[in-house]
C-alpha cells in the first residue's frame, strides 16, 4: 500500500548495516521496517526492496566525476569539467533500458538545475557477443571458456590479443583455441626477434640522431624499414580512433614481418633504425599486451615504466615513399610494372610505360589510340 501524502517523505534510516549477502541494507533496521498501516491502524511492515538496479546505474557517471564530494550528490564544477562521458561501450541489451533511463536522469537533473549536461554520453559503441560452437557464450548454456585457464596456459596478454584481433568490437567474436595459439606464437616471435638482435638494439642508444633525420643517408632497404615503422604508427593511431583494434593488430603483425625480413647491420644507422623500430613496436603493442610490452621495454634498456611513455607520433617525412610502383596495362590487361618517383608527371610515366619491353611486344607496332595515366598508380595504353 502507498503511504498517504501527509506522511511523505518517508525518511530512510541511518542505523543500518550492510550485509555481505547483498540484501537491501534498510532491511536491517527494525525501527524502519515496523510501522503502522495507514488504512486500518494495525501493525505493518514497510517494503525494503523498492529501488530497481537502474536507480543506481542511471546516474553513476555523475558521481564518478566527483567521487570525493561529501556535501552534494556531485560537485557542479567537476560535472561541468568531465561530462558528458566521451565514450560509452556496452552490449545491445543496454540499448533500451540503461541508455533510456540514463538520458531521463540527465535531463531531469538538468531541468532542476543540478547539471548543465544535456546528454549523458557523446558516443556509443555497441559490442558484439562471443560465440562458441555456433551459440552465444553464457553460463546458462554451460559453454563458457574459463579465462583463468587460458591465461595460465598462454598468458593474459596473448588471450587479450586474440580477443581484440578476432573481430571488430561491434561484431560477434567466434571463439577459437587455435586463434589464441596464433597470438601466443606471434608474441613469442617478437620476443625471439628482440633477443636475437639485442646487442644491436642496445648499441642503437649511442646514436642520438633519430632515424627520420638520417633517412637520406641510409641504404634504400633500411630507409624502407624506417618508413614502414612510421606508416604503422599512423595506421594504428587511425584504427584506434575508429576502435578497429583487429586491423591495428594486423598492421603491427605486418610490420613485424618487415622487421624480421631485414638483415640489420652492425653500424650506427642500422642500429639506430632498429632500436627506434623496436621501441615503437613495443609502444604500439602496449595497449593490447601491457605485461609483455613492459618486459620488452625493460629488456631493451629502459629504466622507466612503459605506461608513463607518450603515445608515438608518425613523422610525416616517413609517410611518403621515394618511389611507388606503377602498373602498366594494354587494353586493360596487365603487361608490366615499374618504379617511379611519386612526383613523376603524366608525360614521364607515359614515356616510361611505353619503354617497357613487354609493353612494346604487346603493341606489335599497332598505333596507340589513347593513354590513360593515373599518377602514382597506373598507365593504361589503348590500341
Amino acid at each position: 500500500m502507498r503511504a498517504p501524502d501527509e506522511q511523505l517523505p518517508v525518511i530512510l534510516p541511518t542505523d543500518i548495516e550492510f550485509p555481505e549477502s547483498g540484501v537491501s541494507p534498510i532491511s536491517t533496521s527494525e525501527a524502519f521496517i515496523n510501522t503502522t498501516c495507514p488504512k486500518c491502524g494495525g501493525p505493518a511492515r514497510r517494503e525494503t526492496d523498492t529501488m530497481d538496479t537502474f536507480m543506481c546505474s542511471s546516474w553513476y557517471y555523475f558521481r564518478y566525476a566527483s567521487a570525493r564530494d561529501e556535501g552534494d550528490f556531485a560537485n557542479r564544477g567537476d560535472m561541468d569539467y568531465w561530462l558528458p562521458v566521451d565514450q560509452y561501450v556496452g552490449g545491445i541489451e543496454h540499448a533500451i533500458l540503461h541508455l533510456l533511463y540514463s538520458r531521463f536522469f540527465t535531463r531531469f537533473l538538468r531541468e532542476i538545475g543540478e547539471t548543465s549536461c544535456e546528454e549523458p554520453f557523446t558516443r556509443l559503441l555497441t559490442q558484439g557477443m562471443v560465440i562458441k560452437d555456433g551459440a552465444k557464450m553464457s553460463k546458462s548454456k554451460g559453454n563458457v571458456v574459463p579465462l583463468f585457464d587460458m591465461a595460465e596456459r598462454y598468458g593474459a596478454d596473448a588471450t587479450r590479443l586474440f580477443i581484440l584481433f578476432a573481430a571488430p568490437p561491434e561484431r560477434d567474436l567466434e571463439w577459437s583455441d587455435a586463434g589464441i595459439e596464433g597470438s601466443f606464437r606471434f608474441l613469442n616471435r617478437v620476443w625471439r626477434f628482440v633477443h636475437a638482435n639485442l646487442p644491436l638494439i642496445l648499441r642503437g642508444k649511442e646514436h642520438h640522431e633519430r632515424a627520420p633525420e638520417s633517412l637520406s643517408k641510409m641504404p634504400r632497404e633500411l630507409a624502407d624499414v624506417v618508413r614502414a615503422t612510421h606508416k604503422t604508427i599512423d595506421k594504428v593511431a587511425k584504427d584506434f580512433e575508429r576502435f578497429q583494434f583487429n586491423t591495428a593488430i594486423a598492421a603491427v603483425m605486418e610490420f613485424v614481418n618487415t622487421l624480421t625480413a631485414h638483415k640489420f647491420a652492425d653500424d650506427p644507422l642500422s642500429c639506430a633504425a632498429l632500436r627506434e623500430s623496436v621501441e615503437y613496436l613495443t609502444l604500439l603493442l602496449q595497449p593490447m599486451t601491457p605485461h609483455f610490452s613492459a618486459e620488452v621495454w625493460e629488456v631493451i634498456g629502459h629504466r622507466g615504466q612503459i605506461m608513463d611513455e607518450f603515445w608515438p607520433e608518425a613523422d610525416a617525412r616517413c609517410l611518403v615513399d621515394d618511389e611507388v610502383e606503377i602498373v602498366v596495362q594494354v587494353n586493360g590487361k596487365l603487361r608490366g610494372r615499374f618504379m617511379a618517383p611519386p612526383s613523376a608527371t603524366k608525360e614521364e610515366l607515359q614515356t616510361a610505360a611505353l619503354a617497357q619491353e613487354k609493353v612494346t611486344a604487346a603493341l606489335e607496332g599497332k598505333p596507340v589510340r589513347k593513354v590513360v595515366v593515373v599518377p602514382g598508380k597506373l598507365v593504361n595504353i589503348v590500341v
